[in-house]
């Protein structure tokens, strides 16, 4: 009799992990490529929260479908939909560096800020005209007979910084066409109501909305309204609920 009871708790100590794996990587900012210490990893639906050491390397255990919410001071967050790959590398963007480059001029010194960065300025330096915008394109010979065209000049489509602040306003619009699903999975009075309409444990309700997440891959909910998810969400609890204890 006392096996079967040293059994059972030990089986219903380890049912909440079941079907868990260890997510890790590394956080990297995104301009320097430098590792980011202290970046906090939290899994939505596991409630389980860890940060990255020196090398910027975090290591967590949630299920595939979880969500995983990247957050660090002065960076803008991330949220990562957690599937088949287990080792992620994740770049931030510092916030900073989409605010536009000024100078600052004083008696003994002037500041450039540009790039997030304010650095001291050489007031010893060329002042050539602005040629912001201009793009100049001349013929190019090499000893070899070879030629072609060379182009000089700054394009501002193609610069790094450009390239950044078009996939992070891809990734707000991403998020902007998720915003229903949000409102109601991250909803502490809807989980709350739902919890106490199916008499779920809080384990239950993390593996449904996984297993729900895992379900809608294919559309991850872009630009679903806050009723169909609550519809879609309600249907599919109301299937899974039969098959719980």
């Amino acid at each position: 009799m006392s096996r079967y009871l040293f059994f059972v708790f030990i089986l219903g100590f380890s049912l909440p992990s079941i079907g868990q794996v260890i997510y890790s990587g590394n956080i990297l900012d995104s301009q320097d490529k430098g590792f980011l210490e202290g970046v906090t990893v939290s899994s939505l639906q596991n409630q389980v929260q860890v940060e990255t050491n020196v090398r910027g390397y975090f290591s967590i255990r949630s299920f595939p479908g979880d969500t995983l919410l990247i957050s660090f001071p002065g960076f803008i967050s991330q949220k990562i939909l957690l599937e088949t790959d287990r080792f992620l590398t994740i770049e931030l963007q510092d916030e900073a560096r989409f605010l536009p480059e000024f100078e600052v001029r004083g008696n003994a010194y002037s500041y450039r800020f540009k790039d997030g960065r304010l650095v001291l300025r050489d007031e010893n330096e060329d002042q050539t005209p602005s040629r912001k915008g201009e793009v100049i394109a001349g013929s190019l010979s090499n000893d070899d007979g070879t030629g072609g065209v060379a182009i000089s000049g700054v394009i501002s489509y193609f610069t790094k910084k450009a390239r950044l602040a078009r996939e992070y306003e891809k990734k707000k619009q991403w998020h902007a066409r998720r915003s229903g699903y949000y409102q109601v999975i991250e909803s502490d009075s809807i989980r709350s109501e739902l919890i106490q309409k199916y008499s779920l444990s809080a384990e239950n309700w993390d593996q449904l909305v996984i297993r729900f997440n895992q379900f809608h891959i294919a559309h991850e909910f872009l630009d679903w309204p806050v009723a169909k998810v609550q519809k879609s969400l309600l249907e599919f609890i109301e299937i899974e609920t039969q098959f719980l204890d």
